[in-house]
This record gives structure tokens, sequence and C-alpha cells, in this order.
């Protein structure tokens, strides 16, 4: 299975705050709230929600196609995908903007504060997704991941039209995107990703009940953090999947993007739901053991090892499938 992955590119600028910041958030004082923190650590990482799906992709052998737009100061970047096994000829470069940047900030609770800035993402809108369905290969799915709130819309219509599978994921992008964008994006997907959070903003968007959302998916993966997933479907009760615990959380930024890695290539391998989101989990549980999104590396034993651990040797058959699976 080709997957194509759409969504950011940009260079995480990763901060962390030795304190909470709930505590530093006065309740009768939220009208007018200025707050600077003094941050120990700064780490400049690369990122973006598409490139770290496609990171997680590339090293578990999947080939995937990376859709979206950079600036010119991507090379070296570019270069480290590439290693990584990431398809980038579909990556557009402008001659105007630099890459998106996103700054975080993460307190001893992992909260975070952040912000992002667009940069040369705004000019993905002008990508035609068709242009690299028609490339040797083509492609079997297509992930829609936070991005320019245009080119997510336009992605999804040239999916409907060619009559590509598609894996919806609008992340970040929720709190920006208007009701009918986010109907649009989620109604006919293969699969529709979300947090918690994110799951209870998209049903506010949308005025969809669950079973409604359902009635418009093939299948609603919900990310819970440190316990794991759910797995809901119109045919049957909702699957709950544990996490895999971590020996040492550095970082969560990027997680959700390791998980989805895991997932997608499971599916791919012909794994059902329950182990595909077992093999998200293990993707998550490695980027969370490292500072940045695309740090983290993983082999075959070390995979295997991990997942029976936790799910006991029912789990045994994932990590050949991973690996072994990859075309």
């Amino acid at each position: 299975m080709r997957i194509a992955v759409t969504g950011s590119i940009a260079t995480d600028h990763l901060m962390t705050f030795p304190g909470r910041f709930a505590e530093q958030i006065l309740p009768d004082q939220l009208a007018h709230v200025s707050l600077s923190f003094l941050v120990d650590t700064l780490d400049i990482r690369h990122g973006g929600v598409a490139a770290n799906i496609a990171y997680g992709l590339g090293l578990l052998g999947r080939r995937p196609v990376l859709v979206g737009a950079v600036g010119k100061d991507f090379d070296g970047y570019g270069q480290l995908l590439r290693a990584a096994g990431v398809d980038t000829d579909s990556v557009r470069v402008s001659d105007r903007q630099h890459t998106a940047r996103f700054m975080c900030t993460t307190d001893e609770d992992g909260n975070q504060l952040a912000s992002f800035y667009a940069g040369a993402m705004a000019e993905a809108r002008d990508i035609d997704l068709g242009e690299t369905a028609g490339r040797p290969g083509g492609i079997d799915l297509v992930l829609v991941g936070a991005d320019d709130p245009e080119a997510m819309v336009r992605h999804t219509r040239v999916c409907r039209e060619l009559g590509l599978r598609r894996a919806a994921d609008p992340s970040q992008q929720l709190a920006r995107l208007e009701g009918d964008s986010v109907r649009e994006l989620v109604d006919g997907a293969e699969l529709l990703f979300t947090n918690a959070y994110e799951r209870a903003l998209l049903l506010s968007k949308t005025g969809w009940t669950e079973q409604e959302v359902l009635a418009r998916v093939g299948t609603w993966i919900t990310t819970l953090g440190a316990k794991g997933c759910r797995i809901d479907t119109a045919d049957r009760p909702g699957i709950e999947s544990a996490a895999v615990p971590a020996t040492d959380a550095a970082d969560p930024t990027g997680g959700g993007d390791a998980f989805r890695a895991g997932f997608l290539a499971a599916l791919a391998s012909g794994l059902e739901v329950v182990d595909a989101a077992r093999a998200g989990a293990v993707m998550a549980t490695f980027a969370l053991e490292t500072v940045g999104p695309q740090s983290y590396e993983v082999t075959r034993d070390g995979v295997h090892e991990r997942l029976v651990a936790t799910y006991g040797p029912e789990a045994a058959v994932i990590a050949p499938a991973l690996f072994d699976g990859a075309p």
C-alpha cells in the first residue's frame, strides 16, 4: 500500500518550563492573561505533522509520499527525510516564504502552550494532489492532515473525484476550520483520527452526534494519551486499547504522529485494527522517549519486546508484519 501524507512540514522550537502552567493561571484574571515563562531548555528540531507521520512510516519501510509546502531552507531537512525513507518529490518549495515554525513550551505535567507560524505552508493550497496520484506507483491511501485549511479541503475533494481512499486527520486545525469544512473533511473518510479533546471539538463544530459521525466514516480512532486509544465503528461497540508504558517520557511532541505512522503501517501490512492500535502505541512510546518528533529509531526486536511485554504473546504477530510486510 502506497501512502501519501499531506499536511504541515515545520521546524519545531521546543522548550521546557520547570513548573506547572495551571499554578500560574488565575481564574479571576482570565480576561486579562499576560504571562511569560522562563524556560530551562530549547531544542530546535524538524517537525510538522505530515513530516512526522511520514518519518515514522519511512522507519517501517513504507516509502511514504510527503505532500506539503516548504521554504528554500528545506534542503537539509529534506535530505534527512529522504535518508529515513520518505519520498519528497511532491513537496512544493516556496520562492518567498520560510518553512513553517512550531513554537511549543511543555510544563512538568506534560501540558503544552504552542504557537504555529504557517509561512510556506500557505502555498499548500496550490498543490495538485492529482499530479502526485498520477506519478509512477500511484497512491493507495491519502492521509489529509493538519495543513493550510484551503489545502485540506482541496485534497479532500481531489480524493473524492479520483476515488482515492482517505484518512481524515484535522487535529490542530479543528480550531481554525469552520463547521462546513470539518463536515466535508470527515464525510466519506475511511479513517478518522482525533485525540479526546479534538473529538469533542469535532462534534461541536459539525453539530453531529457520535453516531452521525460514525455513519459517515469507516473507523474513528481517538487517542487518549497514557490511557491508550479508542476505536469506534458504526456496526460494533467501541474497543479500547492500552498504551505501551514509557520508560522515561522525555517529550510528548510528535507522539500522536508516531501513533498514526504505526497504525497505518499495520493496516498496510494486513493487520486488524486492534493490532494496528498496538503498533501505533509502541511507535508513540518510542517517540515519547526522545526529544523531538523525528529523533527516535525503531528495530524489529525492540518493537517486538515492547509489544509482547505490554499485550502478551498474542502481540507477537505484529512486529514481523510491520517489518516484513513492507513492500
